[in-house]
């Protein structure tokens, strides 16, 4: 099977490299970004907990969004490592998982938001046997996708029941359906 190479550009790089990566210090390392999404985790789980919505929907969309940074520094700088390739898609599952578990389940569906959660920790568990084997390898368009997607379903999600807008809660529901879509695929052609 042919895997993509983890210094090859994504589109929205090239978007990055001339926004966001320009204003990060050189002192910033991707990794140091992996780890700030990590340690930010649960501290977007304790506002949305406690039902701060005012905070914890900004916070989570800003923590989603270091994905985009670290991969893009890491690309752009020429900066990819072993440590990041495998903990920067574990710290994007921990905050999806984490707040699907918090949200997904109590406010959609139990089953629906453990099968997001499966299909996740069978990518993560993947991704740790191929580098077992030696095999690292960097995320590809399906898995991308699944972020964003992720990201968006649980985003219209929050917004639903912090707003009361409960059109939103179809929307999220079929969002995050399509992710888990984009998740069965990048599983099959990323983690196993």
């Amino acid at each position: 099977m042919h895997h993509r190479d983890p210094r090859k550009l994504f589109p929205h790089d090239h978007v990055m490299r001339h926004t966001i990566i320009p204003l990060i210090p050189k002192a910033v390392t991707p990794n140091m970004v992996t780890l700030f999404r990590i340690a930010l985790t649960p501290v977007v789980l304790w506002f949305l907990y406690v039902e701060l919505y005012v905070i914890g929907v900004p916070l989570f969309l800003f923590v989603a969004f270091t994905d985009a940074i670290d991969g893009s520094l890491a690309r752009l700088r020429n900066n990819i490592t072993d440590w990041g390739t495998l903990y920067d898609p574990i710290a994007d599952k921990l905050l999806i998982a984490s707040v699907v578990l918090l949200v997904v389940v109590q406010h959609v569906n139990l089953i629906f938001g453990l099968m997001i959660i499966i299909v996740e920790a069978a990518i993560v568990l993947g991704a740790y046997f191929r580098k077992l084997d030696g095999k690292v390898i960097g995320s590809n368009l399906f898995g991308k996708t699944k972020m964003v997607l992720q990201v968006l379903g649980v985003t219209f999600l929050l917004l639903a029941i912090w707003g009361g807008l409960d059109l939103f809660i179809p929307v999220s529901i079929g969002t995050l359906a399509l992710a888990l879509v984009f998740a069965v695929i990048s599983l099959f052609t990323y983690g196993l």
